[in-house]
């Protein structure tokens, strides 16, 4: 089955197709198949590093996704509440979600790490538990074994702090915590982490086990309910749910885990995962808001759209942008829900939208819903603007039909010429689906403008209402070392 992964979302006839016109053009058959492959994979496997304070946890992040970026990203509206994170190791690709973000001992410690231990656990496929070999299993290292055990998920036990050989022994000792081989790593240093990303390769899964939309036959689709604080997301649940009257089924677990509702809207059962199920820490300000993208990133990872709510009576805030970030970057099919729409009085209104169109042009593709979650209004209209999102999430343009439109484009709107070259799309191919991914192959490097450009002109063209797409470029190798 291994071919198929190289095809992406071709077909065998259209993948050859493909490659020869790759060929003609002077590219490299290995890049054009290794562009492919990458823009043609699904959902990411997840792992989870979790542990108790100051054991090295981000530090060990920024080691498996080798860079120092735990701390800092650099993409507009995401601060230091980013959880996860894109790794490659071996040749494999997984998210990694930290959760070493928040460690201020203002619940009690052992209620801080319990609950951001579940919902990275929650969301994971897989965890690596950090242990300070050097001061040995604690009391509050026990419990969050306690978690791990009852989650069921594979645990890779890394044992930090271990610099030399007089730390093997002292690492040998988490042997006690009953989760097998403990790893001796330096996370600082490097040391053990190859053989630690070893054994957490042979613990994840191929792909996540979330199988997307339809591969379970007749499972209902998800939908995550994402929004700040108060927008009221479990107001418009508990709405959806008496409605229709549907038993609402909650998967056993702990209290703070996102409850799972199954609901039938418009004759369908949908599967809603709720964020909202956390108990308010109002005043512990920086901690909710670290818990509040956790527990978004986790309900967002176990879904497939993303109805971000949004409060209408107020300004849409810098939180409001950071969670839309989050659900544009994890790829899922969007609608955005402004609720409160019965409280607004014309003046709010007419600012509301002028908010709109400037604050959320990031997301101007999903379809919109104005609704009420008290009274009810306008619910009906979520099912089809959900079920709008997930057919553009599933489009795919068969790459005849694609190359014939990047000619058009590139015939009627030419890339601006910089430095004497003018760059050029030469072909392209849609390598998958959920959400799309296109891969160009150009003559030069496009520039960031023209990229957006070429996105906005797909979306006229081939619809992609609600979805995020994907866009990677690669650029012909010089190669007149061999035309010689």
């Amino acid at each position: 089955m291994n071919d198929q992964h190289d095809h992406g979302a071709l077909g065998d006839a259209e993948y050859a197709e493909f490659m020869e016109l790759a060929a003609v053009e002077g590219f490299d058959v290995e890049d054009v198949e290794g562009a492919i492959e990458e823009a043609g994979h699904g959902p990411l496997p997840v792992l989870a590093v979790v542990g108790r304070p100051n054991v090295g946890k981000s530090t060990l992040v920024n080691r498996i996704i080798g860079r120092r970026e735990a701390v800092v990203e650099d993409k507009p509206g995401v601060t230091r509440d980013r959880v996860t994170y894109e790794a490659e190791w071996a040749g494999r690709r997984f998210k990694v979600v930290d959760t070493g973000g928040w460690e201020q001992d203002v619940l009690g410690i052992d209620a801080s790490v319990a609950a951001q231990a579940e919902y990275a656990i929650e969301a994971a496929d897989a965890c690596v538990f950090v242990v300070d070999a050097k001061v040995g299993a604690t009391d509050t290292d026990e419990a969050v074994v306690r978690l791990l055990r009852r989650a069921g998920k594979p645990v890779v036990l890394c044992a930090n702090k271990v610099d030399g050989q007089s730390g093997e022994a002292d690492a040998a000792a988490l042997w006690s915590l009953g989760l097998g081989m403990p790893h001796p790593v330096s996370s600082l240093h490097g040391r053990g982490t190859g053989d630690m990303l070893d054994a957490v390769l042979e613990a994840l899964p191929e792909a996540p086990a979330q199988t997307f939309g339809g591969a379970a036959p007749g499972g209902p689709r998800r939908i995550a309910l994402i929004g700040r604080p108060n927008v009221g997301k479990s107001s418009l649940l508990n709405k959806v749910a008496k409605e229709d009257r549907v038993v609402v089924n909650e998967l056993a677990g702990t209290t703070r885990d996102p409850v799972d509702e199954l609901i039938e809207l418009g004759g369908v059962t949908w599967k809603f995962i709720d964020t909202a199920g956390i108990r308010k820490r109002v005043h512990l300000q920086q901690g909710a808001d670290y818990y509040a993208s956790l527990r978004t990133a986790a309900a967002v990872e176990k879904a497939e759209v993303a109805v971000i709510l949004i409060d209408a009576t107020e300004n849409i805030s810098v939180q409001d942008q950071r969670i839309i970030t989050m659900a544009v970057e994890s790829g899922r099919a969007i609608v955005v829900a402004y609720n409160k729409w019965d409280d607004l009085d014309e003046e709010r209104r007419y600012y509301l939208e002028r908010e709109i169109e400037t604050e959320m042009q990031q997301v101007a593709w999903a379809p919109r819903v104005n609704v009420s979650a008290l009274t009810g209004r306008h619910m009906e209209k979520l099912v089809p603007a959900i079920e709008t999102a997930l057919a553009g999430w599933e489009t795919r343009v068969p790459t005849g039909r694609l190359n014939a439109f990047l000619g058009e484009i590139v015939a009627a709107h030419p890339h601006p010429i910089r430095g004497g070259k003018q760059p050029r799309i030469l072909f392209g191919t849609q390598a998958g689906t959920k959400p799309p991914r296109f891969v160009l192959f150009a003559s030069g490097f496009l520039e960031h403008g023209y990229r957006r450009f070429v996105e906005r002109r797909l979306r006229e063209e081939f619809g992609f209402e609600g979805t995020p797409i994907h866009i990677s470029v690669r650029v012909r190798e010089k190669r007149g070392s061999k035309k010689k």
